[in-house]
């Protein structure tokens, strides 16, 4: 029989999945794999979501990680770039990307990428980095170009996703004012072997260690799988999982995230500490149906004029209060709150006490350009 809960206890076991209390994680690799995968479009923004979650690190802490290939950065679902574990990326492709390819038949209609040419834009990679090669996206546009494959329109961009999809390339070590590009099956050297059973199981077993409590659906929304997929997995998880209900609204967590969470009695302090998280974070962009923690009224003005571009947020008590914008002096780090209603002076003083720590993590300003201008 699953467990009666109110909002107020799924948003602190949320708190808790989402390492928003006490993290006890110490490295930006160890929140990557926390969370299996982290949104990363907005590259800063993705290393700011990892280093928050990891008191003490720094945004030269995860550059580093990326350097190391502790961390890859690719496309393992719904077309988003996000921070992946290297191990763990090979096997989450093998149950997207049947589905995402699938997905871009028209679009490689309209941009007239046959087979043929994309399997001769892999020969050409592979020949040009084999033997532990990089390189940065405008040199491998130029490469295209100069063996006879058109790279205007949108066709690079493509190009590169779907060999990524595909398993042959992925981002791997800060390069200039980007990432470079490397073979995959180089760059993560002891990937993991799934049988799809197992990887489906491990897809929301993972999903729910970081996100849990969440519905099926929002697992569903979040990877990018079917439905029946996800129920398949439910199925393949069962025995591990507890059930929650809300309002009648099954959610569901971990066994293993639940014994440690009523094992260690909820801080007051812990849970009232407020938060300035990134753009993109996962703590939204982690569910389908948001609303748990940001009332509907107030999502325009986390995406405002519904552009796709999720602003930087303000947290308190677990709750969406408003947003911020980042802003710079020659002595470091500033910041605008925008609340949604208004700051009281608790959340005054815990926000001025967030950016501070944000400008701990990004460093004095001559450290901080190659994070901020960083694009894939």
């Amino acid at each position: 029989m699953p467990t009666r809960v109110t909002t107020d206890d799924l948003i602190r076991l949320r708190l808790s999945a989402q390492r928003l209390q006490e993290s006890g994680l110490r490295s930006p690799a160890e929140v990557a794999r926390h969370f299996l995968a982290t949104q990363a479009q907005d590259f800063a923004a993705a290393c700011w979501a990892l280093g928050l979650r990891a008191p003490g690190v720094t945004q030269l802490d995860v550059l580093s990680a990326l350097e190391r290939g502790e961390i890859v950065r690719s496309w393992p679902m719904r077309g988003t770039l996000h921070f992946v574990p290297p191990e763990d990326l090979g096997w989450m492709l093998a149950v997207t990307t049947p589905r995402m390819i699938a997905s871009l038949t028209t679009r490689h209609l309209q941009l007239e990428l046959d087979t043929e040419t994309l399997e001769r834009a892999r020969e050409i990679v592979v020949e040009r980095l084999n033997g532990g090669g990089t390189i940065g996206r405008a040199e491998l546009m130029l490469e295209f170009e100069a063996r006879g494959i058109r790279t205007t329109g949108q066709r690079g961009y493509h190009i590169i996703y779907y060999l990524a999809q595909t398993g042959t390339l992925c981002w791997g070590p800060p390069h200039k004012a980007q990432q470079s590009l490397v073979l995959l099956g180089e760059w993560v050297t002891s990937p993991r072997t799934l049988e799809p059973d197992e990887s489906l199981r491990e897809f929301l077993v993972r999903y729910l260690d970081g996100h849990g409590p969440a519905t099926l659906t929002d697992f569903a929304w979040w990877s990018k799988l079917t439905l029946t997929s996800a129920k398949a997995a439910l199925a393949l998880a069962r025995g591990d999982l507890v059930e929650l209900d809300l309002d009648g609204t099954s959610y569901w967590m971990t066994a293993q995230a639940a014994d440690a969470t009523s094992a260690t009695p909820s801080a007051r302090g812990a849970s009232e500490t407020v938060r300035a998280l990134p753009g993109f974070d996962e703590y939204l962009l982690g569910y389908q149906d948001r609303s748990l923690v940001l009332p509907p009224e107030f999502a325009q003005h986390i995406v405002p004029g519904g552009n796709g571009i999720f602003l930087p947020t303000i947290v308190s008590r677990g709750r969406v209060v408003g947003t911020w914008r980042r802003g710079s002096t020659a002595k470091g780090v500033t910041a605008e709150p925008q609340a949604f209603t208004h700051l009281t002076a608790r959340e005054s003083a815990g926000f001025d006490r967030a950016i501070r720590e944000y400008g701990r993590f990004v460093g004095p300003p001559a450290a901080q350009v190659s994070a901020a201008t960083l694009k894939g």
